[in-house]
C-alpha cells in the first residue's frame, strides 16, 4: 500500500538558509516546523527530506560535515517526535572545484531524481503527496516528479504554475489541510 509523501528542501524550509551550512553551529531551525511536521504525521504523511548540497562539491565543507550536521538534526526531530523517513541529497555540481562531484546529476533540483528515488524506496504515492520549497527549483523538481501539491515557502511569487504561495508554516498548514478539530 503507498502512503503520502511530504517532501521538503532543508535549507530556507527547514532551517534558516544562511548559505551552505557543513558545521551545526551555524544550523538554525525556522520557526514553527516542529509543529508544521507534527501535523502532517498527524494527517498521515511520511517526511522526507531532499536537498541539494553543492557545499561539498564547492569545497565550503565535506560530505563528512554534511553527514554530522543531518545526525544531528534528525535527533533533534526524533527529540520533538518527529519521524523523518528519509533524506536525499544531491552533492554534485557542474561547476564543481572537487572533480568528484563535477557533474550533472539527475537528482541534483530541479530534476527529480531524489523524488523518484524516494517515493520507490518509501511507497510513497506521488499524486497524493506534497512538497514545500523556497525556490522554484524546488517546485519544479517536484512537478517534474507529479507531486500532486506544491508550496513555495516564503514571500513568494513563484514562476511555476500551480503553485501555493505561503509566508509561514501556519499558512502551509492551512494548505495542506492540517486542520485541527
Amino acid at each position: 500500500m503507498k502512503r503520502k509523501g511530504l517532501f521538503l528542501d532543508r535549507d530556507g524550509v527547514i532551517n534558516e538558509d544562511v548559505g551552505y551550512i557543513g558545521q551545526i553551529d551555524r544550523f538554525v531551525f525556522k520557526p514553527g516546523i516542529f509543529d508544521f511536521l507534527r501535523k502532517a504525521q498527524d494527517h498521515g504523511y511520511v517526511l522526507v527530506i531532499v536537498t541539494n548540497q553543492s557545499g561539498v562539491a564547492r569545497c565550503f565543507y565535506t560530505r563528512e560535515d554534511h553527514l554530522a550536521v543531518t545526525r544531528w538534526m534528525m535527533k533533534k526531530f526524533a527529540e520533538q517526535g518527529i519521524v523523518i523517513s528519509g533524506e536525499y541529497a544531491c552533492f554534485e555540481h557542474p561547476d564543481a572545484k572537487d572533480p568528484a562531484y563535477c557533474r550533472q546529476s539527475y537528482w541534483r533540483k530541479p530534476n527529480p531524481g531524489m523524488i523518484l528515488e524516494a517515493a520507490v524506496k518509501l511507497s510513497i504515492d506521488l499524486a497524493s503527496s506534497a512538497m514545500v520549497g523556497d525556490t522554484d527549483r524546488d517546485l519544479q523538481a517536484a512537478q517534474a516528479a507529479h507531486v500532486g501539491q506544491s508550496l513555495l515557502l516564503g514571500d513568494g511569487p513563484s514562476r511555476v504554475p500551480d503553485v501555493v504561495c505561503v509566508p509561514d508554516f501556519e499558512k502551509a498548514a492551512l494548505a495542506l489541510g492540517f486542520v485541527d478539530g
